[in-house]
């Protein structure tokens, strides 16, 4: 977190970190990884931003909740805009939680990396209330200001879920696989490509994975696989110090030339035109 702090200008060695909401300055234009919770509320004026290389337009009222492995990229800004930042890392807030997987299963994440709504006036102004006293809680001098900061940010996500759409199929057991499932490739995708590894760690067969991701996210776990690996490839494609071959090599490809075969088949581009479409260099 503390690298990523350093792009807003920010310096913070917590395991949390909640803005005050004022400008942020030229935010960074160079795609980067989120390898933590983020909430982001717009508050005034507005930005395009690349999420997982989906373009989309941030303006006021707008809500983007991510979780770990997002790929982030500011493209443009107008002159007065303006957010709350909550950042934070699963471990701090899930201590002494049973459930590790409390916040992914939760309606906040249901296309599983990010999501994006937009909030009437006043349920923005609940959210900022809440984040503000947030920031208030966090920069005392009481010995339970990590208690307190994390009761707070349970109570945030919690109402940021309700925000949501409330039909939202509450079926635990396929989806509890399936982010079990999403936990093995932010972990593995990198060296493990075939999908019997994941089967055998969720100790299920691999018809039945096959079949619950299916109902889970409607598509294959190879389609899944493709994606969180697309992202690991974008996140490294970001760092200009690396160069194509170590990113092959990183990502477990056994040549360059089948990197840029699955790069373009799943971009069009192929890795070295992406970079320069990004000015990465």
């Amino acid at each position: 977190m503390k690298d990523i702090l350093s792009l807003f200008n920010v310096s913070s060695e917590n395991s949390f970190y909640v803005s005050a909401g004022n400008s942020l300055g030229k935010l960074p234009q160079k795609p980067f990884r989120m390898n933590f919770f983020n909430v982001c509320l717009c508050l005034e004026g507005s930005t395009v931003v690349e999420i997982d290389n989906i373009k989309f337009t941030f303006q006021k009222n707008s809500l983007l909740t991510s979780s770990p492995n997002t790929t982030v990229r500011f493209i443009s800004q107008s002159d007065n805009f303006k957010m709350k930042l909550l950042f934070f890392e699963k471990n701090f807030l899930l201590k002494n939680i049973s459930n590790p997987f409390i916040v992914e299963k939760s309606s906040l994440f249901k296309n599983h990396s990010y999501n994006i709504i937009n909030l009437s006036d006043d349920k923005s102004t609940e959210l900022i209330k809440l984040l503000n006293y947030l920031k208030e809680k966090s920069s005392s001098d009481s010995m339970y200001k990590d208690e307190l900061s994390r009761t707070i940010i349970f109570n945030i996500l919690l109402e940021i879920a309700d925000f949501m759409d409330k039909n939202y199929d509450q079926n635990s057991n396929p989806k509890t696989i399936y982010y079990q499932f999403c936990q093995l490739l932010q972990k593995h995708i990198s060296k493990q490509k075939n999908v019997q590894f994941y089967a055998d760690s969720l100790c299920i067969s691999n018809k039945h994975l096959i079949t619950i991701i299916k109902e889970a996210s409607g598509k294959t776990p190879h389609q899944v696989m493709d994606e969180y690996l697309l992202k690991e490839a974008f996140s490294l494609l970001g760092n200009p110090d690396k160069n194509i071959s170590e990113i092959a090599f990183q990502l477990n490809f056994s040549a360059v030339s089948s990197f840029g075969r699955f790069f373009k088949k799943q971009t069009n581009y192929s890795p070295v035109d992406y970079r320069k479409i990004q000015n990465i260099s």
